[in-house]
């Protein structure tokens, strides 16, 4: 969470990455030095960044079962599992804090940067509540339309142009949720709408966060967010009756922690080893792992019309990715 650099861009970060030497040549690697003595080669960027990609999925849905196992399970009140987590992935965070230091937030747009921390905040607090109520498939399916939300709030509050291409993805992406949601279903419950209004705050708080990146240094989004996102979510867990963990509880939330800073620090090697239009769709892998994760630790079996939902939503969000890639290519 906290920055590091690569490639000449500033980039989130929780940790310093090491590095190996390989000496298997072949069509995963290309070649670094050679000499008379030894040979070393680098691992291609694309594939460790698509590695890294993978293992951040992995920790995710990890953090997933630990996180429903906590508020299902064990029936820890979800605003205050959503604090204990945070707040210990903020603890493992600490360091790179007091690398980047307070001075970072100078900043003329306070009150845009504390809009956007609180609804990330809410978009928190609604994604835990979900995974106390909803299998673990149908909430990761239903989050992942957030860049549909963040397409319409780019065309209602940032003025910019949607086209058919786009309308047409977002379009397909809300039918797959709504596949996945079936809202004409007698059984279907509040809860079930809560991983959806997590993507719909989430997407909120990346808009205003995109609209920052232009007018403020990278060190200032992100130490906003570390500094503000552990006391908001403990006002809201005091608002809702705030719970201590003990024993077992303590130490599921301190993995969960653990799990949340090492998961943003597999994200941060990813996007720094490739370009995130290559490694953004093994992001989409986080589906099958979570549907994986929920079959073996809860046993959860998902019905087949979320692979129908499922295949729309992804469908989508790939479209939407290449059809930015093809813009951004054309010349000004």
């Amino acid at each position: 969470m906290s920055i590091g650099r690569a490639k000449g861009r500033e980039l989130p970060c929780v940790a310093c990455r090491g590095s190996c030497v390989l000496i298997y040549v072949g069509p995963l690697f290309r070649m670094k030095d050679m000499n008379q003595t030894s040979l070393a080669v680098e691992p291609s960027r694309a594939v460790v960044g698509a590695l890294w990609m993978v293992l951040a999925g992995i920790a995710f849905s990890l953090l997933n079962v630990v996180t429903q196992w906590l508020t299902m399970k064990l029936a820890f009140p979800s605003a205050s599992a959503a604090f204990w987590q945070y707040g210990f992935a903020f603890l493992f965070s600490l360091p790179f804090l007091k690398r980047l230091g307070l001075a970072a937030m100078r900043t003329h747009y306070p009150w845009r940067h504390l809009t956007r921390v609180v609804l990330a905040a809410l978009g928190v607090e609604a994604w835990v509540a979900g995974l106390a109520a909803v299998p673990i498939w149908q909430a990761i399916a239903l989050v992942m339309t957030s860049p549909f939300f963040i397409i319409l709030g780019a065309r209602l509050f940032l003025g910019e142009r949607v086209g058919p291409a786009r309308w047409a993805a977002t379009a397909a992406g809300f039918t797959g949720a709504m596949i996945i949601l079936q809202p004409w279903s007698d059984g279907i419950g509040w809860a079930a709408l809560l991983p959806v209004l997590s993507a719909l705050l989430w997407g909120a708080s990346s808009l205003i966060t995109k609209s920052l990146t232009g007018i403020e240094r990278p060190e200032t989004i992100t130490v906003w967010l570390l500094v503000l996102l552990t006391p908001i979510n403990g006002g809201l867990a005091l608002a809702a009756g705030f719970a201590v963990p003990t024993g077992a509880t303590l130490a599921l939330f301190l993995l969960a922690g653990l799990l949340t800073a090492v998961a943003q620090y597999f994200l941060t090697l990813a996007y720094a080893a490739a370009d995130a239009a290559y490694v953004q769709p093994f992001d989409d892998l986080k589906l099958p792992l979570n549907v994986l994760a929920g079959w073996l630790f809860f046993g959860y079996a998902p019905a087949g019309y979320l692979w129908l939902g499922a295949a729309l939503i992804l469908s989508a969000s790939l479209f939407i990715m290449r059809n930015e890639m093809r813009r951004e290519r054309k010349p000004a």
